[in-house]
């Protein structure tokens, strides 16, 4: 094996009385890809960040070609080669890709910006990638699996020794992972040291050489991935819960179309983006919103939900009397819960607390005696209910809710909406970017729901997780709603129908 470029040492790090690392030792070698996995909260990220000069850590040390370093700024991590291509994405959308791959390192000549180098550059680095868009292009004109790309061009810009993926494939099609995995293949016969975030487990198996899992803070194990399974790694991940898994992994029987209808969308439509969708919901249903990336799914659910402008279509709500032409946020609050597809950018305020998030939905039912005041002890008391529900990992209420893992994050935006008991719940990637233990979890609150009656609309790009719980399927197809399959359909009709 080559010689490890990367050590860390015995890291720690807390977060108040949050132990988040305790002890853990990560070796990184020249031409190697390193798996690093473990549950939402082992610590995985916050390893990278301080590797990254992000966070400062409390112990222990690093060391890079066998030297002592220690990074106070980002940048100081950047100028010894180290490139993090975080999970969540960080880019300019009003900008162009040029702007947002040169955001503080542009190329210069005379003392001034050479827009033509930089754009050739720019160019470069993005057909590695299979991006044919031009320089100029606005991020904000891109789809989420396009910007995740044009972020990965950004990292590789730099020529890095050291390369971090978080996540990196948790927005991108099929080819577009393919063309990712031949160009982390390439800088590993560079001898560049890459280390892969993953919750994709056949991610590890095809392009990871070593495996490390972290579980609360510690290291649970090392080896090659030669030497593993996919249920080794998943004991490693969430020990006891494994047993939970394999036991209520099967989806609810299909509803009754007796039951009756609690949403009814007809031509919904939003010129360029979406055109004549119409179908409904029925009381206690899962239905599974399915299509390929681009095909209009979450602009769908942005439209009903007020998020987005439409220019035609109603939407009709029999069970509170609504019928809504002009769909706005504040109208459907009170009638659906949405879990966007986002949640750093519509979900969360990410500065303001756990508990502030929690309730942000449901203050009306959080006052007291005196109008417009809130029940501090009935707010405490809903809080603390729905963290013990879900198992959210908090180290206090008031701690900002940035400092939570993605799936413990995900898992405050659930609670904020089952307080409320709507009967209708929108769920946009509500497992994106979560652990095994975390998606199993949201599958739980899911089944619950449909069980006590609530109708799901949900969305989610991995086909297998969406079958798991769907007793129906709507399929879109380039804006357009093309076909209805029931739940028992395979996956090879679901695809067939995506691809019509």
């Amino acid at each position: 094996m080559n010689e490890a470029i990367l050590q860390m040492r015995q890291i720690t790090k807390s977060f108040s009385a949050n132990k988040v690392l305790r002890g853990i030792d990560l070796e990184a070698y020249k031409g190697e890809v390193l798996a690093l996995i473990g549950a939402n909260g082992a610590g995985k990220s916050t390893m990278m960040n301080i590797l990254c000069g992000i966070y400062q850590e409390d112990g222990g040390e690093i060391l890079i070609d066998g030297k002592p370093v220690k990074f106070k700024h980002p940048t100081e991590a950047i100028e010894r080669g180290i490139a993090f291509v975080q999970q969540e994405m960080a880019l300019m959308p009003t900008m162009s890709i040029v702007d947002n791959l040169y955001l503080n390192n542009f190329q210069t000549k005379g003392g001034l910006i050479d827009y033509k180098k930089s754009k050739r550059k720019c160019v470069e680095v993005l057909k590695k990638l299979g991006c044919n868009y031009s320089p100029d292009t606005l991020v904000g004109s891109l789809g989420a699996g396009d910007r995740q790309l044009v972020q990965i061009s950004r990292a590789l810009l730099s020529n890095p020794q050291i390369i971090i993926f978080d996540e990196a494939t948790s927005s991108l099609t099929l080819p577009e992972k393919e063309r990712l995995f031949k160009v982390i293949e390439q800088l590993r016969r560079e001898n560049v040291a890459i280390i892969y975030i993953t919750h994709m487990m056949d991610e590890i198996f095809t392009i990871c050489q070593r495996v490390m899992v972290l579980r609360g803070g510690i290291t649970a194990g090392k080896d090659l991935v030669s030497n593993v399974t996919h249920a080794d790694l998943v004991q490693m991940m969430i020990g006891d819960k494994v047993k939970e898994l394999t036991e209520k992994n099967s989806k609810s029987a299909a509803v009754s179309k007796e039951a009756p209808v609690v949403m009814k969308v007809e031509h919904l439509t939003r010129k360029g983006v979406v055109d004549d969708i119409s179908f409904e919901i029925h009381e206690g249903e899962v239905v599974g919103l399915w299509g390929l990336m681009g095909a209009g799914r979450t602009e769908t659910v942005r439209c009903i939900t007020g998020l987005d402008p439409i220019d035609e279509g109603t939407i009709y709500i029999p069970d509170r009397d609504a019928q809504l032409k002009q769909v706005s946020p504040k109208k459907m609050i009170g009638n659906v819960a949405i879990v966007t597809e986002d949640r750093r950018v519509d979900g969360l305020a990410l500065e303001m607390s756990v508990k502030d998030n929690m309730t942000s939905a449901n203050l009306k039912n959080l006052t007291g005696r005196i109008p417009g005041f809130i029940d501090k002890k009935k707010e405490l008391d809903v809080c603390e209910t729905y963290i013990r529900r879900l198992e959210t990992k908090v180290a206090n209420l008031n701690q900002p809710i940035s400092t939570l893992s993605g799936g413990n994050q995900q898992k405050v935006i659930l609670g904020r909406w089952l307080q409320k008991k709507l009967k209708i719940f929108i769920l946009d990637e509500p497992t994106r970017g979560l652990d095994i233990g975390a998606k199993a979890d949201v599958m739980k609150v899911i089944r619950e729901l449909s069980e006590k009656g609530t109708a799901v609309l949900v969305i989610m790009s991995d086909i297998d997780e969406l079958m798991s719980v769907s007793q129906r399927y709507l399929v879109m197809h380039n804006g357009r709603l093309v076909q209805e399959l029931p739940g028992g359909a395979t996956q090879t009709e679901l695809m067939a129908a995506a691809l019509q």
